[in-house]
C-alpha cells in the first residue's frame, strides 16, 4: 500500500532494537527520512548503516532519560520533523513493595518525560507547519496494570493521558496525536528477561514463554503468542500516514486481544 508518506521526516526514539527499529524500517520503506536514536554510539552507527540501503537515515546517540540528552538530540536533527514516534522505554518486573522511590523516578523520566520533552518542542513546529503525527508507544499495561510491574504500567497509562492532552491542542489542524497499546512483543528486552528468569526457575526460555500464555498474564491473549515488532510497526506506520487523518486523540489497540473490555 502507498501510504503517501514520501518526503516526510520522522524521529523514532529507541530505534536500534525491537519495535523502534521495526518502525524505522517500515517508515523508510514508505519513503520517509528517518532519524534513529539510542544510547550506545556503536549500535546507533551499526543500525544506521544496516538501514541505509532503504533510504535516508540519520543516527543520533543520546540518552533520552535526561533533559540534556533530549536537547542534544533535537539540536542535531537535520531539518524539520514531521513524525515523532515516542518509542523509547524500558520495563521491569518487580514486587510493588520492593519498588524504590528511585525506581519510580527513573522509570518516569525515561518512559514519560522523554516524550513530553520532545513533544513540547516538535508538536509546536508541527502546528506551525500544519501537518504532523505524534505516536506514543503504549502497552496493554496502559489498560490492565500488573502489580508486579506497577511503575512500568503507571508510565504507560500516563502516556495515554499526555497524548490525549496534546491531541486537544490540534483542533482544526492537520496534526494528530495517538497512542498505540502494543501487545506483549518479542523484543530483545523480553528475550533477555526470559533467559534470566529461566535460569532462576531452572527451566528454559521456551517453557517460560509457553507458561506465560498458558497460565500467566498472557492467558487473555487471543493471539496466544508474542507479537512481532514488525506487526506493531506496520500499524504505527499507518497511523503516521495522511490516510489516517481522521484518527486523533485515540488509544488504539494492537494488543492481540489482551485487553478483554469492549471499549
Amino acid at each position: 500500500m502507498n501510504l503517501d508518506l514520501s518526503g516526510k521526516r520522522a524521529l523514532v526514539t529507541g530505534s536500534t532494537l525491537g519495535i523502534g527499529r521495526a518502525t524505522a524500517e517500515a517508515l523508510l520503506k514508505e519513503g520517509v527520512s528517518v532519524v534513529i536514536n539510542g544510547r550506545n554510539a556503536n549500535r546507533v552507527s551499526r543500525v544506521a548503516d544496516e538501514l541505509a540501503h532503504l533510504g535516508d537515515v540519520q543516527g543520533i546517540t543520546a540518552d533520552m532519560s535526561t533533559t540534556e540528552g533530549t536537547e542534544s538530540l533535537i539540536a542535531k536533527i537535520d531539518g524539520t520533523v514531521d513524525i515523532l514516534v515516542n518509542n523509547v522505554g524500558r520495563f521491569e518486573v518487580k514486587s510493588f513493595f520492593e519498588i524504590s522511590d528511585q525506581d519510580w523516578s527513573s522509570m518516569f523520566e525515561l518512559n514519560v518525560m522523554n516524550g513530553i520533552r520532545l513533544s513540547r518542542t516538535l508538536a509546536k513546529q508541527m502546528l506551525e507547519q500544519d501537518w504532523g503525527r505524534i505516536i506514543f508507544i503504549g502497552s496493554d499495561q496502559s489498560s490492565k496494570p500488573n502489580p508486579e510491574m506497577a511503575h512500568y504500567a503507571m508510565t504507560k497509562t500516563a502516556q495515554v493521558s499526555i497524548a490525549r492532552c496534546l491531541a486537544e491542542l490540534t483542533r482544526g489542524t492537520n496534526v494528530t496525536v495517538n497512542t498505540v497499546l502494543a501487545a506483549p512483543t518479542w523484543t530483545h528486552g523480553v528475550e533477555t528477561f526470559m533467559k534470566q528468569m529461566a535460569e532462576i526457575e531452572e527451566t528454559t526460555p521456551e517453557e517460560m514463554s509457553s507458561d506465560y500464555f498458558a497460565n500467566g498474564e498472557g492467558q487473555t491473549s487471543l493471539l496466544e503468542r508474542w507479537a512481532t515488532p514488525e506487526e506493531i510497526a506496520v500499524f504505527v506506520t499507518f497511523l503516521c500516514s495522511p490516510i489516517a487523518s481522521a484518527i486523533n486523540g485515540a488509544a488504539l489497540r494492537a494488543d492481540g486481544g489482551m485487553i478483554t473490555s469492549l471499549f
